[in-house]
């Protein structure tokens, strides 16, 4: 009896899909007097709109950091700079490759290198708090994100002079 009822099946399915079909007429999918937004939200024109308040100052926490990295910084050059004159000297003195003048203007321009890497680890620790505050705001600049940019583009400058020095010297030795 099932298996009689299962070759009808495919013979009623059409018919009765036709007969849920109907030749009337469907509601309208245009919007509804209810469904439309009441009251005014568009603004008065010629009113601007009111200023964004401003952003706070660095915290004194955050300057006194960045004043004591710049301040190594600046020592680290001051140190830099100090040992800049030995450091041409030597290398304006050197010989071929392995002589003692060579060796002595080598270790020279170690010391030199090895005086800016306060500033360079300042300069690292400036890059950190950069990107820190710019991934706490990413599409504004806050007042500390600009405390963080003056002071790490002064260092920035500082070890960028020293790497010209170092990079001139290196250039200059022989070997």
């Amino acid at each position: 009896m099932i298996r009689a009822k299962a070759r009808l099946l495919p013979v009623l399915l059409p018919l009765l899909a036709a007969a849920c079909s109907t030749a009337g007429t469907y509601p309208s999918l245009a919007q509804r007097d209810f469904e439309r937004i009441g009251g005014s939200a568009t603004p008065v024109a010629g009113e601007a709109e009111p200023p964004a308040p401003p952003l706070p100052p660095p915290s004194a926490d955050l300057v006194t950091r960045l004043d004591g990295l710049v301040a190594v910084a600046r020592d680290a050059d001051g140190r830099f700079q100090a040992n800049r004159p030995a450091a041409e000297r030597a290398v304006a003195a050197a010989g071929d490759i392995a002589s003692d003048s060579w060796s002595t203007a080598s270790v020279a321009l170690a010391r030199l290198e090895s005086s800016r890497s306060s500033a360079m680890e300042a300069l690292a620790d400036l890059d950190a708090l950069y990107i820190d505050a710019r991934t706490d705001a990413p599409l504004e600049e806050t007042p500390s994100a600009k405390a963080i940019s003056v002071a790490r583009d002064q260092v920035d400058g500082w070890v960028a002079a020293q790497d010209d020095v170092i990079a001139d010297l290196s250039a200059r030795l022989p070997g």
